[in-house]
């Protein structure tokens, strides 16, 4: 089912709106300041019995190990090991090199090699090929002892992540959004290996120009300065990264990913992601095309807020430190869409006064549900814009599906 190519806005003010979204805006902190898990309270179905003490990871029947588009919950990201109630994901990690020795640390989460895909336990999306366009991926080459060197893209952890809500009712756009790590204009997760078939790989960098001795965080306490804003444990020992999960939904099912990076710097802001110029270089607009390398991802403004509303959705309640992020919703996962991209094509909605006035103003979990509201104008983009894309892109792994 093909839908409309969207609208892609274009000036600089407006970017600066729709660029400051999701997916870790200002998650909020226990009381000893470290993040709270990713929001699996706010996602997770009711149990069927009332009054009895089911915990939150019972979904319902046991998972099907055949037809996983049925029932879940599913890990989608096998390569590492899932903990749901901390909200994390512990995965490999691999240290690579640039041309000239200096270090890369690495993970992988998504290719378009089927095969590899099925024996690493990575997302397999056969639209990354279609990313392969000039700036759109780098180049790298395995060495005679499989360590990969990468061509170009380096990456800066030593910024401070700042982020700064705007006054009033509506603190969405931020007064401040700057990331925490920066990549140069080359820079994009997504690697295509020369001498391995010429594959794509979504292969995120968590840290970079540092070695092994001053990375041993183990057992936490880890300097943001040296890694990516999300890692919670880096272990070059053990050859592990532990990374913070985010709670979204798609086609009505609660789903947790990761955020890695994104095309504009306010959004890797309120991302807790690395800037990445070389995405922007990857066509919007059209995820439904024949040879398009990215999927919708649908963002809510001003959705409807209050940290104890079983509704509570949106940039604004975010920003306000409501919950653990935004609730955001995909257009597609594994097992569920064919045209599975960890590319998402960041769509902002903004419910209109009229709707709010009217009542119509809920939490939304899935895409037809938005597009839906979008075609009657109950949604529309910023300022009554069309409904549509921003032109942005934002890297998100999808990590496993709870129903």
């Amino acid at each position: 089912m093909n839908r409309p190519a969207s609208t892609r806005y274009v000036a600089l003010g407006l970017l600066m709106a729709v660029g400051l979204v999701f997916g870790g805006a200002l998650p909020s902190l226990a009381q000893d300041g470290t993040p709270e898990p990713a929001g699996i309270d706010e996602v997770a179905p009711a149990p069927g019995s009332i009054g009895t003490d089911i915990p939150v990871t019972y979904f319902g029947p046991p998972p099907s190990g055949v037809q996983k588009e049925l029932v879940g919950p599913v890990q989608l990201l096998r390569s590492g090991e899932l903990d749901m109630e901390a909200g994390t994901i512990t995965l490999p990690l691999y240290r690579g090199e640039m041309t000239d020795g200096t270090p890369v640390w690495y993970i992988l989460t998504d290719t378009t090699d089927e095969a590899n895909a099925e024996a690493l336990g990575l997302n397999h999306s056969a639209k990354l090929a279609y990313a392969n366009v000039p700036g759109g991926t780098r180049t790298a080459n395995l060495a005679n002892d499989l360590t990969l060197v990468f061509d170009q893209g380096a990456v800066d952890f030593a910024p401070e992540r700042r982020i700064q809500p705007g006054e009033g009712e509506n603190p969405f756009p931020p007064a401040a959004a700057e990331p925490g790590s920066v990549g140069d204009d080359s820079y994009t997760p997504l690697v295509r290996i020369e001498n391995a078939g010429g594959h794509v790989y979504n292969a995120p960098v968590v840290a970079y120009g540092t070695d092994a001795e001053q990375l041993d965080f183990c057992g936490g306490d880890v300097d943001h300065s040296l890694v990516h804003d999300r890692v919670v444990s880096f272990c070059p020992a053990e050859q592990t990264v532990t990374v913070r999960l985010v709670a979204g939904f798609s086609f009505a099912r609660p789903v947790f990913y990761v955020s890695f990076d994104a095309s504009e710097a306010a959004t890797a802001a309120l991302e807790e992601s690395t800037l990445a110029p070389g995405m922007g270089n990857i066509q919007v607009g059209f995820d439904d095309g024949a040879f398009s390398a990215v999927e919708r991802l649908f963002v809510t403004a001003n959705g409807p807020t209050g940290a104890d509303n079983p509704q509570r959705q949106g940039l604004n309640s975010a920003l306000m430190g409501e919950g653990t992020g935004p609730l955001n919703v995909f257009g597609g996962v594994p097992t569920i869409a064919l045209d599975y991209s960890p590319m998402w094509d960041l769509n902002l909605g903004v419910w209109t006064q009229e709707a709010i006035d009217a009542g119509y103003r809920s939490r939304l979990i899935d895409e037809f549900q938005i597009l839906g509201l979008a075609s009657q104008g109950h949604i529309t983009g910023p300022d009554g814009a069309a409904y549509g894309s921003t032109g942005i892109i934002v890297n998100c792994p999808i990590v496993a599906r709870l129903l």
